[in-house]
């Protein structure tokens, strides 16, 4: 039985290792490349992006490779009469799937440390590493299209020369009443500080345009931007999906609080409406803004409490593809393990994928217990199941 199970584990990790190098590589150029164009990368920061993209691109890549490694290795052992031979000897097809799930099992925690680290830690790598380049990302592109624009901020150009901008365009959005700022002038230099998350323009010699306002300066003028009006890639971000595992209490908590103090703030308005004779406050639509408000925390607060349970469901996605994949490679006994694949891959996507997203759809939406995503993946356990008895009545 040892010699067994150390024959299918090691055809096992063969096929994995080589087929997550491989997945892995490809979805992590994919990525790059991705980045690389919208963010105008130069070489260097392309360099620097590598090991936070790298398990954005695994925790993709596991789990598909699991299943083509399952389906590899049992279509061909079941193709070459191996699993019969067994049964001929007496020995159960289970002695060659115990170490397939006992596999399945460890790269599934495995995977879902993947699904932590790369919303978490991995993001936040590749927004520090945009953020600290924002200056020379500016210089690249407008030495390459003469243009650079984010939704606040455009920068056109007629030409650059080292570090100075010849004859540039400066238009700014503020948001809100605001008056848009457009600024032409000479020249211009820039210099970001990623330490304060701004940049600072330098402008000599133009005219300054606030609105219908127009002045003109021949000497220079300052002007300080943030960094995420001049980055295409937000400087913080608020989304539930990239608070790592153990920050998801306290962020639970402090959500709960937040709602609390939207209605007290709410029912106080109410109450200070009734007591000073102010019927206008009392009104539904006075407290209208309020709800909103609750109701958009509340949603926040059912991603929060479902994030942990999506990435526990996504990663023992590995242990259902093998519960799934093996019994139904021995089953098609093909020796051609793209055949084999493909035919095990194509019922996850239709079932597990669709049930998987609709859970999650469901659960944001707080009409479902965030149990729900579990949905798909206790499906998919329970036709394996089923699969492993067929096999082994076979």
């Amino acid at each position: 039985m040892k010699i067994i199970t150390r024959y299918v584990l090691s055809e096992l990790l063969q096929v994995f290792l080589v087929a997550l190098t491989a997945l892995t590589l490809f979805m992590l150029v994919v990525g790059l490349v991705k980045e690389a164009q919208q963010q105008g990368l130069g070489m260097m920061q392309i360099a620097a992006l590598i090991p936070y993209v790298l398990p954005e691109a695994m925790r993709f890549a596991v789990p598909g490779t699991m299943l083509f490694a399952v389906a590899s290795v049992f279509g061909r052992l079941s193709a070459s009469n191996e699993i019969t031979a067994l049964k001929a000897a007496g020995i159960t097809p289970m002695a060659t799937l115990w170490p397939a799930i006992g596999l399945a099992v460890a790269v599934s925690f495995v995977s879902v440390w993947l699904n932590d680290i790369a919303v978490s830690w991995g993001r936040d790598g590749v927004r520090r590493v945009i953020i600290g380049s924002v200056e020379e990302i500016i210089y690249g592109r407008l030495r390459q299209q003469r243009s650079y624009s984010t939704s606040k901020m455009s920068i056109n150009v007629k030409g650059v020369e080292g570090r100075k901008l010849i004859r540039p365009t400066l238009s700014f959005q503020p948001g809100g009443n605001a008056a848009p700022v457009t600024v032409s002038a000479a020249e211009a230099a820039m210099r970001a500080d990623p330490e304060t998350g701004t940049l600072t323009i330098t402008c000599r010699n133009g005219t300054l345009h606030v609105g219908d306002v127009k002045a003109v300066f021949p000497d220079t003028i300052e002007r300080v931007v943030p960094l995420d009006a001049v980055s295409r890639k937000e400087t913080v971000s608020t989304s539930p999906s990239e608070i790592a595992m153990a920050d998801f209490p306290k962020a639970r908590r402090e959500q709960v609080e937040l709602i609390n103090r939207i209605r007290q703030t709410s029912a106080a308005k109410t109450a200070l409406g009734i007591f000073s004779g102010r019927i206008e406050q009392t009104l539904p639509a006075a407290a209208e803004p309020d709800r909103q408000e609750a109701k958009n925390a509340t949603a926040r607060l059912n991603r929060i409490i479902m994030e942990p349970w999506r990435r526990w469901a996504n990663g023992f996605s590995c242990l259902c593809f093998v519960l799934v994949g093996a019994p139904m490679a021995i089953r098609m006994r093909n020796a051609d393990f793209l055949t084999s694949f493909f035919l095990c891959f194509l019922p996850i996507l239709v079932v597990y994928y669709p049930v998987f997203m609709l859970g999650v759809s469901r659960v944001k939406a707080g009409a479902l217990p965030p149990p729900a995503v579990w949905v798909g993946n206790i499906l998919i356990t329970l036709w394996g199941i089923w699969l492993l008895r067929q096999v082994i009545r076979r």
